[in-house]
């Protein structure tokens, strides 16, 4: 197994008060204080499949212009999500898969352009999305309990989609075994590494309790379980595949 993050956006920002505010508000957090901020989802190639953690935005997405105070910038777009995909060798045909954690369309833009893939969600998000035919998989988490999360369903040997809402109402994480490490590809359960190891919750929610629920367990897993977390929106996610580097709380 191979995991790959394809890069979209880098060199962006993030405020404290945007990624540490969404339980105790913004106003208890300094918006001077600021989080490296980028853009990459996540290939899983087994040797027999090509399944992809997420797309990024649909061919053509602009960048989102640089303001001075911003919440969050995510950066200055250096590919689309279907060049970055191609640049990591691969061809859309090639993929048999799809996991897609939530809805948002820096997740889901790019689902359109996989003609043999099989997109896995939970029923929740096919439902906000309006998605059905015979390539939507409406996930039952129907393989129980992996390891303290309640939820979960078994994708191929050693690849787990996992019942984690919060974010929004169907969001769901990635967990692939490797070498005995787990590769956590959460979505956005946390925005910058800094606020996992802070314990705090980003503004961005659909169900704070559920969020606050979902962030305790994937704290829980990380203490107990040699963990890779690999972030959507921060570079450390890239970087802590490329070193391999286990998270430590």
């Amino acid at each position: 197994m191979e995991i790959k993050a394809i890069r979209m956006f880098e060199n962006g920002f993030m405020t404290q008060q945007f990624a540490f505010g969404g339980e105790e508000g913004k106003e208890q957090f300094d918006d001077q204080i600021i989080y490296r901020s980028s853009l990459q989802n996540f290939l899983i190639d087994t040797g027999s499949e090509v399944i992809l953690v997420d797309t990024g935005f649909e061919t053509g997405m602009s960048a989102p212009a640089k303001k001075l105070g911003a919440p969050l910038y995510m950066g200055e777009k250096i590919n689309d999500y279907m060049d970055a995909f191609a640049e990591a060798g691969y061809r859309p045909e090639q993929v048999t898969k799809i996991l897609l954690t939530h809805k948002h369309a820096d997740h889901s833009g790019a689902l359109q352009y996989f003609p043999n893939a099989k997109i896995y969600l939970s029923p929740e998000e096919a439902d906000a999305m309006s998605l059905s035919g015979n390539n939507i998989v409406r996930v039952t988490y129907k393989d129980g309990a992996y390891h303290n999360f309640p939820a979960a369903e078994k994708i191929a040997d050693g690849i787990f989609l996992v019942e984690a809402k919060g974010h929004t109402n169907g969001n769901s994480i990635v967990i692939a075994e490797k070498d005995g490490r787990h590769y956590m590809m959460h979505g956005d359960v946390t925005y910058c590494d800094a606020a996992l190891k802070a314990n705090k919750l980003s503004i961005v929610f659909e169900d704070i309790r559920a969020a606050r629920e979902t962030l305790d367990r994937v704290r829980d897993f990380i203490q107990k379980n040699p963990t890779v977390y690999l972030s959507t929106h921060c570079p450390e996610g890239y970087e802590n595949l490329e070193l391999n580097r286990v998270m430590h709380l």
